[in-house]
């Protein structure tokens, strides 16, 4: 079965590189103008991988990828920015937010079809992650807890990930900070400890808890 890939660029000439380069390649591929376009395909179907643009006229591509992030139905969908703009801050802005690799124009047909490829692995790869009774399928990026779903954000999911992932052992406070936010973050420390109250909330009905060593980390027991 062809994987499938959905393409939001505002430059026509771009859309239509992404039509014949992929479709010779072999994947399914459906391009959009705007954001709009995009969210309204999404509501019918879902790809195995979205190649977005940075720079559009409207919302522009970090906008649209962060509501890509926050929906339970889009955040798992493997997320390609692509861009003019070649600065690093580009690229570490839209990897911090959620996206999965980053590819500056112009580009190659033979390293954008390479880079698509190597993230859809990575996806076909994901496992199951469990400790007592909380298990996370990165294949749906779904937790359940005791056996029930739980809806949990981006950034508390990724930090329940890393906690589960070093169960029992504890991870530092720069660790999650660092992995979860980047390591250029340069936001309130609190923050971290606001999302863990909150994943402890969610953990409220596990046998596992949240355990904390004041100013170092946080460990699963």
């Amino acid at each position: 079965m062809k994987k499938c890939i959905f393409a939001v660029d505002d430059e026509e000439n771009i859309r239509e590189l992404y039509g014949v380069a992929l479709k010779s390649a072999g994947f399914d591929c459906f391009c959009f103008v705007d954001g709009d376009s995009l969210f309204a395909a999404l509501k019918n179907d879902k790809p195995d991988l979205i190649l977005l643009d940075i720079m559009l006229d409207g919302a522009d591509g970090y906008s649209i990828l962060q509501k890509l992030k926050d929906s339970p139905a889009t955040r798992n969908i493997p997320v390609i920015m692509v861009s003019a703009k070649g600065e690093e801050i580009s690229k570490v802005k839209g990897l911090n937010m959620g996206a999965n690799d980053y590819i500056a124009k112009p580009f190659g047909v033979l390293e954008l079809v390479a880079r698509i490829n190597a993230n859809l692995r990575k996806t076909d790869t994901y496992s199951a992650l469990s400790y007592s009774d909380v298990n996370i399928d990165e294949g749906k990026h779904s937790v359940t807890v005791a056996d029930k779903t739980v809806t949990l954000t981006l950034k508390e999911y990724e930090l329940l990930k890393l906690l589960v992932i070093n169960a029992p052992n504890l991870v530092s406070r720069e660790t999650m900070i660092n992995t979860v936010w980047g390591e250029n973050y340069l936001g309130e420390t609190r923050t971290l400890d606001i999302h863990i109250a909150s994943l402890r909330k969610a953990l409220s009905e596990s046998s596992a808890s949240i355990n904390t060593v004041r100013g170092v980390g946080y460990f699963l027991k």
